[in-house]
């Protein structure tokens, strides 16, 4: 593998108009998509196997969007807290990360936050839900800052810049996009709670994030219209990251040597014509899907594709999705949920930020583990152990899928919970 770039030529390649194949691409991207709770627990199935497998810890960069973000949240804070930069697997997985990320899943988020945004006090004081979300991951997930983030590796936020309709990114260096320019580093007291509740204020539930940033404190930026760059940062909001990239390959996909994409969002919804509302709404659907259809499609590609001049793949890496199953990577697998189970009920499962009952947390991490174990193995194979280590999945006894089929049978309903 190639060694690694300074943050400023890493910066400069993925922000660049160039892409490869002609550029040189160093270290491990890992992206983590949204997709609610349902995309935070499944994600965690996959960096479990990937701890296992002596493959996280040597992850350069974790780009996160929206319930990838709460999960990415929680993985930084535990490596701070095993002294700040990830340099082998953790002692214990499940102490150090599976545990806070149950905590977090478990309890019924929502509606504290609607609770919070309810109370008069609050109303009165102009305070959005996102506020109060960011108020509570601050709280009870993280107190870290942005610039107190691991220093290995290196964690990405992604939101969506509203004024400018670009990828916004925080980050430990730095945070901003390439029109408005970068404020780095960020503020010395900026919460990285803060930046996660951005990258997952998805609509409507969530307002955007209003900011309140110095126009001179960000440099570098290509909108050099003086009046619009004052005029549109002076109002800026953010809103939910998956609105511009679900999966969170802007970061990475221009600069990285090997990428791999855990990706929980669920399949396009089949629904016949329910009225002009429905229509209003699906009408912004059916773009935001062919949007994502053909990132996972031009991803799947690069991986297939072959660089005339390296003989070697455009881009290496490997892809793993909620509504996969282990016989689409190796045919006959049967390790797992079958294909099935894993389309119809698993990749179906609310988006919410509610109470995620035990079955529910227990499947999507299992789902997570299963895949992104025979996805490493079976497409990035120089970065499989030998001898492999032995499948341990977290919640064996969630394996049989009668009994999976009864605690999901109702999980793709939405429930509002005060």
């Amino acid at each position: 593998m190639s060694t690694t770039q300074t943050p400023a030529a890493a910066a400069e390649a993925a922000e660049s108009d160039t892409y490869l194949p002609e550029r040189r691409r160093h270290g491990i991207g890992l992206c983590l998509s949204g997709g609610g709770f349902r995309a935070t627990l499944f994600h965690l199935g996959a960096l479990r196997r990937l701890n296992e497998l002596g493959v996280l810890h040597r992850v350069r960069t974790i780009s996160s969007v929206s319930g990838g973000s709460l999960m990415a949240l929680v993985l930084a804070d535990a490596i701070r807290k095993a002294g700040g930069a990830l340099t082998g697997p953790f002692a214990d997985f499940d102490a150090q990360v599976a545990r806070p990320t149950d905590d977090l899943t478990s309890s019924n988020f929502r509606g504290r936050l609607l609770r919070r945004r309810l109370n008069p006090i609050s109303f009165l004081r102009g305070r959005e839900i996102v506020d109060h979300m960011a108020t509570l991951l601050e709280k009870d997930t993280s107190k870290l800052t942005l610039r107190e983030l691991p220093s290995a590796p290196n964690f990405v936020f992604c939101a969506t810049d509203m004024a400018f309709g670009v990828n916004w990114v925080f980050e430990r260096q730095r945070m901003g996009d390439y029109q408005v320019g970068y404020h780095a580093p960020p503020p010395d007291d900026y919460p990285a709670g803060r930046a996660a509740a951005a990258s997952a204020c998805f609509p409507p539930l969530f307002n955007p994030l209003r900011t309140k940033f110095n126009e001179r404190d960000f440099k570098n930026g290509k909108c050099t219209h003086a009046e619009t760059r004052k005029s549109c940062l002076a109002g800026l909001r953010l809103t939910d990251g998956g609105n511009y990239d679900n999966m969170g390959l802007e970061p990475v996909w221009k600069s990285h040597e090997i990428v791999l994409v855990s990706d929980g969002g669920g399949p396009f919804e089949f629904t016949p014509d329910r009225g002009l509302k429905w229509r209003i709404f699906r009408y912004a659907d059916i773009v935001q899907n062919q949007a994502r259809a053909l990132r996972r499609r031009w991803l799947i590609s690069s991986f297939m594709t072959t660089d005339p001049e390296t003989k070697r793949p455009v881009m290496d890496g490997t892809y793993w999705a909620v509504s996969s199953a282990r016989s689409r990577y190796v045919p006959n697998d049967s390790l797992g949920y079958t294909k099935a189970v894993a389309r119809d009920l698993i990749a179906n499962i609310r988006t919410d930020l509610d109470t995620f009952s035990e079955g529910e947390r227990a499947v999507l991490e299992n789902h997570g583990y299963f895949l992104a174990d025979v996805a490493v193995r079976r497409h990035v194979k120089p970065l499989v152990p030998q001898p492999l280590p032995a499948l341990r999945p977290p919640h064996p006894d969630w394996l049989d899928e009668a009994k999976v089929k009864a605690a999901l049978k109702d999980s793709n309903k939405r429930k509002i919970r005060l």
